[in-house]
């Protein structure tokens, strides 16, 4: 269109846009539409849209398998990482049944007949695979080895009737081994699925051990493990034979203990019941078959529970390896396979709790039952051995009245003998306080000499501290007035010299002012005098007129500068220390500081200025 039809209109030019279209200039405005240019620019804009399209398909699928390479190589990680450390568990549990079976064959222990039963066990299966690999696999590699060898000689049909004949009996051959291979596997089929449904039968109940006994305490079997779940609900009330075989007991002490391992397993019995009764409700496998469900567990197991995304990259997996199953169904399966666990861990953790709860009762059990006994044991003995202390007494009370015959005998003695000695000690003791009294005597006089000595000093020395008193009181006046002369000196030497600075600062004042006035007198003396002419600003110059008049421009060719410079190049001024170490300095924001300020005023010039170069002006 032009430009004239691109132009906009407002509401009220509506009647003149009618009186237009009236009158034919409407039409006049566009310009006749050229069809195939148009279509030339659909079918271009239509081609870059399909590439767009392709290069979007392109990307997507980059991305696609980007992505795909990316989840594959995280999986393969993963696999070998469970590669290895399955290989490293199967060498490790090989060679630790290696040294377990070299020990039990090289010491006479209970379990030698069991390890040759395994022994014996394991030639008969390895007699047996060798028979069944000598009748399934052998055929079918010698009838493969057999067509390698007639294959590459013949590269077309045989077209003979002999060779109709070798190749029809080769047929034969063939449909043979499979039919006879198909029977193999059918009857393998059948016999792993009967091994199957014998095992499931043995593991009817969580916990449950082949060859156990309903009636058989779990408690009192030598082999009964800790976390082992009892064989049925009736062995959780069971008391144990320590308890009820314990005849030395008195019948309170019987029946409360009785009672508690009653009590004890009448609460796990409605625990482990009502675990029971959930568990019932639940498949073993889902309501998947056990191949798919094998797989699913195999396969989540494999991701570690510290991967990163390791859901995403296990249900990715599953995806694969399971595709006939939504995600829906998986998220489903694997919900009902956390349950399932969940309350296989509750009836693992009610077991341990059972048997920690019930050994320590037994042990409580068998500590009162021993100190009962202890105690009966103990009112024995002491009723024997209160009989022989009356024995003992009555024998003692003979003895004691005799001694007593002798002890005041000893006593008049001893009281004989203490009269003698206190006497002594008496006269004794008056001696040595008359020694006691004049010794104190002397020593009070000796000791008022002293104290007269001691005051006739004291006096001494504070007769000398008055007199160095009063000497250092002069000498403290002395200098106080020798200060205060200094000082008054010293204040009238300040005042003289401020009066001198200001009068020299006066005369700083009157100089400047002088030289001031000397300079403004320079500049009148220099000063331009014109007077104004607008016509000759306002005109035409001289030279812009002679190249009017000449008729074409002249061009102006500069032979010489216009005027003289005596200045420094930029390489001399870049030599120069000084600009160098400010530039340096400026850089590393520090041309502000004091320590600029310092290097500055240490730096001196590549060489001295010159003599009649330095200023001589008053500097203050």
């Amino acid at each position: 269109m032009s430009g004239r039809a691109q132009r906009t209109f407002r509401a009220e030019d509506v009647e003149t846009l009618a009186v237009w279209m009236k009158n034919g200039l409407w039409c006049s405005m566009y310009k006749p539409a050229e069809y195939h240019k148009l279509q030339a620019l659909v079918e271009a804009k239509r081609q870059e849209t399909a590439q767009i399209g392709q290069k979007v398909v392109r990307t997507l699928q980059a991305a696609r398998a980007s992505r795909e390479s990316s989840v594959g190589r995280q999986h393969r990680q993963v696999w070998s990482r469970e590669s290895a450390r399955l290989a490293w568990a199967g060498a490790r549990a090989e060679t630790e049944l290696q040294a377990w079976l070299g020990d039990s064959s090289s010491t006479h222990t209970p379990d030698r007949s069991f390890l040759s039963e395994l022994l014996h066990y394991e030639l008969v299966l390895q007699r047996e695979r060798e028979l069944f690999q000598a009748a399934t696999v052998a055929p079918v590699w010698q009838l493969k080895e057999d067509l390698q060898v007639r294959l590459p000689g013949t590269q077309r049909p045989p077209l003979t009737p002999a060779h109709t004949s070798d190749w029809e009996q080769v047929l034969i051959q063939v449909n043979l081994v499979k039919q006879q291979q198909d029977s193999i596997m059918e009857k393998l089929s059948s016999e792993c699925r009967a091994v199957e449904d014998q095992v499931a039968s043995l593991h009817l109940q969580p916990g449950s051990q082949p060859g156990s006994q309903p009636g058989s305490q779990p408690g009192s079997q030598p082999g009964s493990q800790p976390g082992s779940l009892p064989g049925s609900l009736a062995e959780l009330g069971l008391v144990p034979e320590e308890v009820l075989g314990a005849d030395d007991l008195c019948p309170e002490l019987r029946d409360s203990l009785v009672h508690a391992f009653l009590a004890l397993g009448e609460r796990y019995r409605c625990r482990l019941q009502a675990v029971q009764d959930r568990l019932q409700g639940l498949d073993r496998f889902g309501g998947w078959s056990a191949e798919e469900h094998m797989l699913f567990q195999v396969t989540v197991e494999q991701y570690p529970a510290d991967l990163p995304r390791r859901r995403a990259l296990y249900m990715d997996m599953l995806h694969r390896v399971l595709p006939h199953r939504s995600t829906h169904q998986l998220n489903e399966h694997e919900r009902s396979w956390d349950w399932q666990r969940f309350t296989q861990a509750q009836l693992l953790a009610l077991a341990q709790g059972w048997h920690r709860d019930r050994a320590e009762l037994l042990a409580k059990a068998l500590v009162t039952m021993e100190e009962a006994r202890q105690e009966r044991q103990e009112h024995l003995n002491l009723q024997r051995d209160r009989q022989n202390q009356l024995d003992i007494c009555s024998r003692l009370r003979d003895k004691l009245q005799q001694w007593h015959a002798q002890q005041e005998e000893v006593a008049r003695l001893e009281a004989d003998v203490t009269s003698r000695r206190q006497e002594e000690e008496e006269e004794r003791l008056r001696k040595s306080q008359e020694r006691d009294s004049a010794l104190r005597t002397r020593q009070k006089h000796k000791v008022r000499q002293f104290y007269t000595a001691q005051q006739r000093q004291r006096e001494a020395q504070e007769w000398r501290d008055q007199q160095r008193l009063e000497e250092l009181r002069r000498a403290m006046a002395e200098q106080a007035r020798r200060d205060k002369e200094r000082v008054q000196f010293r204040a009238s030497v300040l005042q003289q010299r401020r009066e001198e600075g200001e009068v020299r600062a006066l005369e700083r004042l009157k100089e400047e002012e002088h030289r001031q006035n000397r300079l403004e007198a320079l500049r009148n003396q220099v000063a331009v005098v014109a007077e104004g002419d607008p016509a000759r600003m306002m005109g035409d110059t001289a030279a812009w007129s002679n190249r009017q008049q000449g008729g074409e421009q002249e061009k102006f060719v500069l032979h010489k500068p216009l005027y003289d410079l005596h200045t420094y190049t930029d390489t001399q001024i870049v030599s120069d220390p000084r600009v160098r170490i400010e530039q340096a300095l400026r850089q590393a924001g520090l041309h502000n500081t004091p320590y600029a300020r310092q290097v500055f005023s240490g730096l001196k010039p590549l060489r001295p200025p010159r003599r009649d170069t330095e200023s001589t002006g008053f500097r203050s």
